[in-house]
């Protein structure tokens, strides 16, 4: 089986502030994207890798990152939405894909079992999205703050990524997405549209996404304790 991941890291991280998109932020002395890559090399389930990224960040990243860590095979513009980006990254796979990973490049605390988890279960099924449970109590707000109702929590989840999908199967996805002009917050979200099946990967409150400062601190905590060595 031939893996072959995209991570988009296009974002310009405006809710993190400052002029360093959030996938270069510091975090213990080495970029958010480090531990992403690292990750994803130290599985040894990734044959090769495509990382997205803004336009003005093309030439840096291509000297920091092409090759650095080994699977990074590719180093390509993003596109004016997350969707435009995975999709830049999807036309330059090579065509003997089998399965495709897309993993945002701002979270950075994905586990091993999770990748080779979602792989599998996209192989066997199509798609497959890791997600973790929703435990707090919703409510539905109007404009001006005022809570309408409690939305009822059952069976639903929050989103995470790794996403795996059969690469024929994204491809065909991304197609019908563009001829209906539709956009999706994630990749799952055009499977769905595709009207496929998708599978839910149990994900972990660890793997949270870097968006904002707060997120840097605990992010300190968790990379101390996953990544002893820095």
């Amino acid at each position: 089986m031939n893996v072959c991941a995209i991570i988009p890291a296009g974002g310009q991280g405006t809710r993190m502030g400052g002029t360093v998109p959030k996938q270069f932020q510091a975090l213990k002395g080495k970029p958010v994207l480090h531990y992403t890559l690292r990750t994803l090399q130290e599985s040894d389930l990734i044959d090769s890798l495509v990382l997205v990224v803004p336009e003005k960040e093309l030439v840096n990243a291509r000297a920091d990152w092409l090759n650095r860590p080994p699977v990074v095979k590719q180093v390509v513009v993003g596109g004016e939405k997350r969707q435009d980006s995975v999709f830049n990254g999807y036309q330059v796979l090579p065509k003997n894909t089998d399965i495709v990973l897309v993993h945002d490049g701002v979270r950075p605390f994905l586990s091993k079992e999770m990748i080779q988890e979602t792989l599998e279960v996209a192989d066997k099924f199509g798609a497959a999205i890791t997600a973790i449970p929703v435990n707090d109590t919703l409510k539905q707000v109007n404009n001006s703050g005022t809570v309408l109702r409690t939305v009822e929590r059952e069976g639903l989840w929050r989103v995470q990524t790794p996403q795996a999908f059969r690469f024929d199967l994204l491809g065909e996805a991304f197609l019908k997405a563009q001829a209906d002009s539709f956009y999706g917050t994630d990749e799952g979200s055009l499977i769905e549209y595709l009207g496929q099946e998708v599978r839910i990967v149990d994900g972990s409150e660890w793997n949270l996404k870097i968006t904002r400062p707060e997120d840097l601190l605990l992010g300190e905590s968790i990379a101390g304790k996953l990544f002893p060595d820095l």
